[in-house]
C-alpha cells in the first residue's frame, strides 16, 4: 500500500530534503558561512581563497549535526581551529562560532522565505498515517520543531529526535545509527520493523549501520548511485513514487 516490505510498521523520516525543501536553505547558509570564514582566512594568511562547494556540502556536512559538519569540512581542508564556546561568533574563528553563524543565517532564510513541504511527501505521510504506520522524524537539525510546525507536518509525527535530543543524550550523529535507533525506540519498534527515509549519504549509511528493515534514499541532488552505494535499498526522486509500488 505504501511501497514498503511486509512487516514494516514504522517510518523514520529525515526532515530537510526529505519532507521539506529546507535543505536548499541549509546549503546556502553553509556556503555563505564557510565562504566568509575562508575569505577572511585567505586575506589574513596570504593563502588562496578556495570557496565552499556543493560537493563539500554533500561529502562533509549534509545530514550531520552542525558542529560535526564544521569539523568535517575544515578537516578536509587541513584547517585546525579551536572548539571555542557555545556563545562564540564567526569573528572568533572557532567551531562553535562558525556553527552559530550558519544557524543564524538559516533561521533568517527560513523566516524570510518560509517552509515548503514537498507535495509528494505530504501525500506519503497521509498514506502512511492512514495505513496505521507509526511515524517519527529523525534529524540533525536543532530547528526541527519550528520547521515542522511551519510546514504543518507536526500532526503526523508521533516522535521527534532532533539536534537538541542528540546533544542532550550525547548521541553520536549520522552516519552513526544512534539517532535513528533512538527514534525507533521512542516508537517502541525494533529496527528491523522500521524503514528509514533519507536524502543524505550519511543518513542512508546510518540506516544501513542500524540494520533497519528498509532504507529509502530520496534523490534530490542527482546522486542515486551514491545513495545505493551508501546503503539505500531503493532510491526515489519523490516519496509519492512509493505509493505506486506493490511491496
Amino acid at each position: 500500500m505504501i511501497g514498503l516490505p511486509e512487516g514494516i510498521t514504522a517510518c523514520l523520516f529525515d526532515l530537510d530534503g526529505v519532507l521539506t525543501s529546507t535543505a536548499a536553505q541549509h546549503l546556502r547558509a553553509w556556503t555563505r558561512t564557510f565562504d566568509a570564514f575562508l575569505r577572511e582566512r585567505a586575506q589574513r594568511t596570504g593563502s588562496t581563497f578556495e570557496p565552499f562547494r556543493e560537493q563539500d556540502y554533500v561529502a562533509y556536512v549534509d545530514g550531520r549535526p552542525r558542529l560535526d559538519g564544521v569539523r568535517g569540512f575544515l578537516a578536509s581542508r587541513d584547517i585546525d581551529v579551536p572548539e571555542g564556546a557555545p556563545g562564540d561568533s564567526l569573528a572568533d574563528g572557532t567551531v562553535h562560532g562558525i556553527g552559530n553563524h550558519k544557524n543564524e543565517l538559516v533561521l533568517r532564510l527560513i523566516t524570510e522565505e518560509g517552509v515548503t513541504p514537498y507535495p509528494g511527501s505530504v501525500r506519503y505521510l497521509e498514506a502512511a498515517a492512514e495505513a496505521g504506520v507509526a511515524i517519527a522524524v529523525v534529524t540533525s537539525s536543532a530547528n526541527a520543531r519550528g520547521v515542522l510546525d511551519a510546514a504543518d507536518l507536526s500532526r503526523f509525527a508521533t516522535a521527534l529526535v532532533d539536534g537538541n535530543v542528540i546533544s542532550e543524550q550525547h548521541l553520536t550523529g549520522k552516519p552513526a545509527p544512534d539517532s535513528f535507533l533512538a527514534g525507533a525506540a521512542r516508537l517502541g519498534v525494533p529496527p528491523e520493523r522500521a524503514a528509514v527515509f533519507e536524502d543524505a549519504l550519511a543518513g542512508v549509511e546510518a540506516g544501513r549501520a542500524g540494520r533497519f528493515g528498509f532504507v529509502v534514499g530520496v534523490d534530490r541532488a542527482h546522486q542515486a548511485r551514491a545513495l545505493r552505494e551508501h546503503g539505500a535499498d531503493v532510491v526515489v526522486t519523490d516519496l509519492a513514487e512509493l505509493l505506486e509500488v506493490q511491496a
